[in-house]
């Protein structure tokens, strides 16, 4: 399997060198991105990195249990909304959050809706959308989004845990 995926990429990066050599539009255009992203994803992760060690050595147990937990009902979610809200760096900072939320134990379902409210309610690119698009759509866009998140998080959750899932450790 480790061969498999240094074939991978060493071949993308042949390609990558290979464009760039040849002037092959395209894919100089999938290395410029790829660089670009890298580079975004440099600026944003290591503090992101160090904010979740924070909450994860400063935020207790109970706490997320008591207001993300089984006993949180509708509470749970939208605290999850309001932690997403204020969720920088999209999903690649979402999931580790989402995975230290649920090893300390909140309920699945309620990591389901901050994850998709991360990728739609935050608010820097909701005041974003606001300035361009409209207040008017933004409020609609998210009076329609949120019950869908809810409902599709409590679906998910409710058939995983009747499944008895778990998270298994990374290797």
């Amino acid at each position: 399997m480790k061969h498999g995926k240094t074939v991978m990429i060493c071949g993308y990066c042949a390609f990558l060198l290979a464009s760039f050599l040849l002037g092959f539009e395209p894919g100089v255009k999938i290395g410029r991105n790829f660089i670009s992203f890298s580079i975004a994803m440099i600026e944003v992760l290591p503090c992101a990195f160090v904010l979740i060690g924070l909450f994860e050595v400063w935020v207790k147990k109970e706490t997320v249990e008591k207001h993300l937990g089984t006993e949180s009902g509708l509470r749970g979610y939208l605290w999850s909304v309001l932690l997403a809200g204020t969720t920088v760096g999209g999903l690649y900072v979402a999931f580790p959050v989402a995975y230290s939320l649920h090893r300390k134990g909140a309920r699945l379902s309620v990591i389901f809706s901050y994850i998709a409210a991360s990728a739609i309610c935050r608010v820097p690119m909701t005041i974003f959308e606001a300035s361009f698009l409209g207040v008017k759509f933004t409020v609609i866009r998210l009076v329609v989004s949120l019950p869908l998140v809810f409902v599709s998080s409590m679906l998910l959750g409710s058939f995983l845990e009747k499944k008895r899932y778990h998270l298994t450790e990374g290797k």
